[in-house]
């Protein structure tokens, strides 16, 4: 489905994927093939455990997400609510490697969890505190193109750089709105010139910066216009060097080219719903009568404070965590397409 087309790009709505099942989607991470890894958590209560939360879950799904809408398949789920080994509090980031080990954050267990393609637990590194490879709140996760693995460690206000075991290279950010600081960083990206993208959360901005945390330069200002910002959650890069970030308190996704001029806004496009959503409301007779009293569904078609952004480079696909509705949505971006020319 056309979407909109602006600025010589063209933006195609693809479909969603998702069922309350796969609970609030936090982040994607990509796979060989139609691999998709989602990264949820749901909504907690107190109750009397260690930590005095509990979660109806913390997981990995892994699905296969193929080019036509309706044969996706989840093929397993790995991780589970807890603080043991492999376990999840609060996930909040995921990345691949080379390898297709996956690379899970948990901004309460202030660890980074590594499983194989097959869910299986390989290593667990990280612990809370200050000092070098210990984080307060870690958040987004990427590698850049040597491998070198970046953490945003949100609540020390720094992006962190390690191996991929996790032995600590160094370090940048600190406390504060200028250039090079970082008030509660979030989501995390890289280009394939090693440049680096934080989600400047609450400073409202993206800020561009060398592979040693030197500043280039600012996406995006406080507000709700057009390239403005309300607490951005994550970021994302094309090889064309267009910019996507999830403005996650307006509800879209902002794209910006490589200067940092504004594009266009993604506000979510899923008119269909996803095959397990649509089992899901047709199964119960008294959903299927409210939604008739419903004198408009557009609502539902929007992003409901979107958590992530992700370009998958082998589908040339931008894919946005809708995480209050539960799902995945994913759009194309077609380099080929040309408005026709009307002679009227």
């Amino acid at each position: 489905m056309l979407t909109q087309s602006v600025a010589g790009r063209t933006y195609d709505y693809d479909y969603n994927v998702g069922s309350r099942n796969m609970g609030i989607a936090i982040s994607v991470a990509f796979g060989a093939g139609d691999i998709v890894y989602v990264l949820s958590r749901q909504h907690e209560q107190l109750a009397d455990v260690p930590w005095n939360k509990t979660a109806v879950h913390a997981k990995v799904g892994k699905y296969e997400v193929p080019d036509t809408p309706g044969a996706e398949e989840l093929l397993f789920e790995f991780g589970k609510y807890g603080d043991g080994d492999g376990e999840l509090v609060w996930p909040t980031g995921i990345t691949t490697d080379s390898d297709e080990n996956v690379y899970v954050s948990d901004e309460w267990l202030n660890r980074v969890s590594v499983y194989n393609p097959d869910g299986e637990l390989l290593s667990t590194w990280g612990r809370a505190g200050t000092g070098s490879g210990e984080f307060n709140g870690a958040a987004g996760i990427a590698f850049g193109p040597d491998e070198t693995l970046y953490v945003v460690d949100s609540l020390n206000h720094r992006v962190q750089k390690l191996t991929k075991d996790g032995a600590f290279i160094g370090q940048f950010g600190s406390l504060g709105a200028d250039e090079g600081q970082f008030d509660s960083p979030w989501g995390i990206t890289t280009d394939s010139d090693g440049s680096v993208y934080v989600a400047d959360h609450k400073n409202h901005r993206v800020q561009k910066l060398d592979s040693d945390g030197s500043y280039i330069m600012t996406f995006g200002s406080f507000g709700a216009g057009n390239g403005q910002l309300n607490r951005p959650s994550d970021v994302t890069v094309d090889p064309e060097g267009d910019v996507y970030v999830c403005d996650w308190a307006n509800s879209r996704v902002q794209i910006f080219d490589a200067t940092g001029k504004f594009i266009t806004t993604l506000i979510g496009d899923a008119v269909e719903m996803a095959k397990w959503h649509k089992q899901q409301v047709d199964s119960n007779a008294d959903v299927l009568k409210a939604r008739r009293r419903v004198r408009t569904l557009e609502p539902e078609w929007r992003f409901a404070l979107p958590a992530g952004v992700d370009y998958d480079p082998a589908k040339k696909r931008i894919v946005v965590s809708d995480s209050q509705r539960w799902r995945i949505q994913m759009y194309r971006k077609d380099p080929d397409y040309i408005e026709p020319q009307y002679n009227l």
